[in-house]
């Protein structure tokens, strides 16, 4: 019943189990997911948290024979719905970079056509080399 159970995570997730027994008889079952494929992108830290499970043995073999139906069951459709939600928003997340990046890259474009062309070098004044043909050289020279 415990795979059966967990198929739904393992499906995400490579789980790592944890028994202890603890006392009156109780047992304390821990699921702990963890990246399945290395080239995944990163878990958030909720879906690495671990899964803990406290109780009898024939309490906890009750449980997971609830399937779907029982707590367990019930956590990983949870988790599954918000690993979902996550999923989503970071693919939401991507899109509206890539068009914001679009509208900066056509109004940079746009920009760019309607701007008049910068000549560039400055216009060339011309200046004299030789002094004016009426210049006197025990005068100086003047603009008039």
């Amino acid at each position: 019943m415990l795979v059966t159970s967990l198929l739904p995570l393992l499906a995400r997730y490579s789980l790592g189990f944890d028994l202890l027994a603890g006392p009156d008889k109780t047992v304390t079952l821990t699921i702990i997911p963890r990246k399945a494929d290395p080239k995944s992108p990163a878990l958030e830290a909720s879906e690495t948290r671990p899964i803990s499970i406290t109780a009898s043995s024939a309490e906890i073999d009750a449980e997971l024979a609830r399937g779907s139906d029982g707590a367990l069951g019930q956590l990983i459709a949870t988790r599954r719905t918000l690993a979902d939600q996550i999923a989503e928003q970071r693919q939401a997340d991507e899109d509206a970079k890539a068009a914001a990046a679009e509208a900066a890259k056509a109004k940079a474009a746009k920009a760019a056509a309607a701007k008049p062309p910068t000549p560039t070098s400055p216009p060339k004044i011309q200046t004299p080399t030789s002094p004016p043909t009426d210049a006197k050289p025990d005068e100086p020279a003047t603009l008039f």
